[in-house]
């Protein structure tokens, strides 16, 4: 079960990355920090780490930074993507940076496809999806 989350963590992870993340993602990951969203696919979302305490530390193991390291060790995984949930498949939901402004990542969601590298919008923001 997803747990609310300190705004001060999506910061950190922000300075840490040297990115910004989309308002309407951040607004609903400090409500639901991780959980699940249906698509055609079932997905479930990379929570920030969480350090409050052991428990969320233990329940937010499987955190952006560290699923997004791990996609970057694959050879199709655009660069300057960030990983933010996976259907359980292999392929992943991410976000990109704007082209006008690369420190700053676009509200659109999209699938990449761990086969073949292929990358499709699925929304224009995370509030569209399930």
């Amino acid at each position: 079960m997803p747990l609310p989350l300190d705004l001060k963590f999506i910061e950190e992870l922000e300075i840490n990355l040297g990115i910004s993340f989309p308002e309407k993602y951040k607004s609903k990951m400090t409500i639901q920090n991780g959980g699940e969203i249906q698509t055609d696919d079932k997905w479930a979302l990379f929570p920030f780490l969480d350090k409050t305490d052991h428990k969320r530390i233990s329940r937010t193991s499987n955190h952006i930074e560290l699923e997004t390291a791990n996609a970057k060790e694959w050879d199709n995984f655009p660069a300057d993507a960030v990983a933010i949930g996976e259907n359980g498949f292999g392929d992943l939901l991410i976000l990109l940076p704007d082209k006008s402004v690369p420190s700053k990542l676009t509200d659109n969601i999209f699938i990449w496809l761990h086969e073949t590298g292929e990358i499709y919008e699925l929304a224009e923001n995370i509030d569209l999806i399930g």
